[in-house]
């Protein structure tokens, strides 16, 4: 008899740790399906590499380019980033720059759909001031979203760099 509760009792706590499990995933999948998923906005769910572009006449241009992973929810995005700081090896440049460009275009960036912005610096006859990271704060139709983002790349800035607002693509 004591055999036979013991073996009742071991399958009516696996049938309870089997359902529960089960509805956690069900739970888990309904959140992301549902849009519960992080926004790819936030600076820690999301990549931004510099890249040189082709110049123009008068300027160096380079391409911040912004990805996110599967699994975060998109968000949207307009007008150029604020508070753009340059940095070499750890160091800030001290280099300010400016905005250019319409301000108000929203556009869609998560997963599958990478941004990008310019970042345009006059021609200097001294040759710029090196730097290997750009930090950033985005800009949403609304306001600013909360946080700093970081991209790495190499770069020469100097006064009177631009930065071009966010723009679909690669």
């Amino acid at each position: 008899m004591m055999r036979t509760n013991r073996k009742i009792a071991v399958a009516l706590a696996v049938t309870a740790l089997v359902g529960a499990a089960g509805a956690g995933v069900a739970q888990a999948a309904s959140a992301t399906a549902g849009g519960g998923a992080p926004s790819a906005c936030r600076p820690a769910n999301h990549t931004a590499k510099i890249t040189a572009a082709p110049d123009s006449t008068g300027h160096h241009h380079y391409r911040v380019t912004l990805t996110a992973p599967r699994g975060y929810d998109p968000c949207t995005l307009a007008g150029s980033p604020t508070g753009v700081r340059f940095s070499h090896h750890g160091s800030e440049t001290g280099v300010a720059s400016g905005h250019y460009g319409t301000q108000q275009t929203a556009v869609t960036f998560g997963p599958g759909h990478p941004v990008h912005f310019d970042i345009q610096v006059p021609h200097s006859t001294h040759g710029g001031t090196p730097a290997d990271e750009a930090s950033f704060t985005l800009r949403a139709p609304d306001g600013e979203i909360p946080g700093t983002s970081v991209a790495q790349g190499n770069l020469k800035v100097t006064a009177g760099t631009l930065i071009g607002p966010i723009q679909r693509g690669a």
